[in-house]
């Protein structure tokens, strides 16, 4: 019998349209050293629970399996499964050569064990594109004998860890999401990837909350983890902990996924559902500035208040009265197809608004966004 074959994955994909700043940093710190720094933890002995170096650390919550703890895991699941004496030994002639070896991925060679066992598995090493230009595998792809009740829970989670993976990889975070979702680290063969890549998944979809929780726990293995998995987790922690909801970076971050999931020709209910929020997200911020810039050139008898409401210094000392109600115009939406595609001299207007605020580049993704918007629509 053949082997499935495994190599050792680089780094790739799940960061690649994050944002900029911290890809080039995210970059800088990884790429220089992967092949050594990805295979390398880092001192044990500095940290035994797992903390982050100091006495107070709280214990981790999950460890990592051993190579001898994965190896009993899989000859029991073959024990359960009642698989003939031939298919044994051949499933644990390929563990015993890679499993061990720093050069191979342990999820990989797990999943090549596995497979080697049950040929079910290999379809869904098959859908992985290999070459640029495949369409990526969705989540349609996990088999239906994976949720049956009689697969055994090893194997199942086996499958669904290796596949969430691989969609994360591939940009698919709700699909990787969704398979990753309800995998105990306790349970499973490489908890950190499970954790790194639910945290990237939650990410890149706003899921603040959950993704500091997620990488609080990645964390609690900082010294164990591969150094990839430890560096970026800081960033993203960061990242993630300075974003406010509803700032002009939060939007173009939700624009950004709109554009990813168009470009995966996915335009429906849920994208629909982010398109909604965008607009109305960027509707209540330029009404913010409208409502600033019209206390700032008029608004009533407040204090300090000396402008005429032209933008000129009264000509006399005299208490102003602003005679505007100080309401906001609501915009009416719409609830048919073409909601992006405003008029051009509202949407300069709409431009300009948000310009006089904010940085120029924010214009510009916004500007940008539209004009993708337009084209899409457009075309057949």
């Amino acid at each position: 019998m053949n082997h499935v074959t495994t190599t050792a994955v680089p780094f790739r994909g799940c960061f690649r349209q994050w944002p900029v700043a911290l890809t080039q940093a995210v970059m800088a710190l990884v790429m220089p050293a992967a092949a050594a720094a990805d295979l390398t933890p880092h001192a044990l002995a500095t940290a035994p629970d797992g903390g982050e170096g100091s006495e107070l650390a709280k214990p981790a919550s999950w460890r990592i399996p051993t190579h001898d703890e994965v190896e009993q895991a899989i000859v029991a699941w073959m024990e359960r499964a009642g698989l003939p004496p031939d298919k044994r030994v051949a499933a644990l002639a390929l563990w015993g050569e890679r499993g061990a070896d720093p050069a191979f991925d342990r999820l990989d060679v797990v999943m090549a064990t596995v497979a080697e066992v049950d040929p079910r598995c290999l379809p869904v090493l098959a859908v992985v594109p290999a070459t640029p230009g495949v369409p990526p595998v969705t989540a349609a792809a996990l088999p239906d004998w994976v949720g049956e009740e009689g697969t055994d829970d090893f194997e199942r989670e086996v499958v669904r860890l290796w596949l969430g993976r691989e969609l994360v990889r591939q940009e698919r975070f709700d699909d990787g999401l969704s398979l990753l979702a309800g995998l105990d680290p306790a349970q499973v063969v490489d908890p950190a990837s499970l954790l790194f890549h639910s945290a990237a998944c939650q990410h890149w979809l706003l899921r603040t909350d959950d993704c500091i929780t997620t990488l609080e726990r990645l964390l609690e293995r900082a010294a164990e983890i591969p150094v990839r998995y430890e560096r970026v987790a800081r960033l993203l922690r960061a990242d993630m902990t300075g974003l406010e909801d509803e700032s002009l970076d939060h939007i173009a971050r939700r624009m950004r996924d709109i554009t990813r999931r168009l470009g995966q020709g996915r335009a429906g209910p849920v994208t629909r559902q982010v398109q909604d929020g965008v607009i109305e997200s960027l509707d209540k911020l330029i009404a913010a500035i409208e409502e600033k810039q019209n206390q700032q050139s008029g608004g009533g008898g407040a204090p300090g208040g000396g402008n005429s409401g032209n933008g000129k210094p009264m000509d006399d000392s005299r208490i102003a009265g602003g005679q505007g109600a100080g309401e906001v115009t609501r915009r009416d939406l719409g609830a048919g197809e073409g909601w992006g595609n405003l008029p051009p001299h509202e949407r300069e207007q709409a431009l300009q608004q948000i310009g006089r605020e904010f940085p120029a580049h924010y214009r510009e993704a916004i500007e940008q966004y539209f004009k993708r918007l337009a084209a899409g629509e457009s075309s057949p």
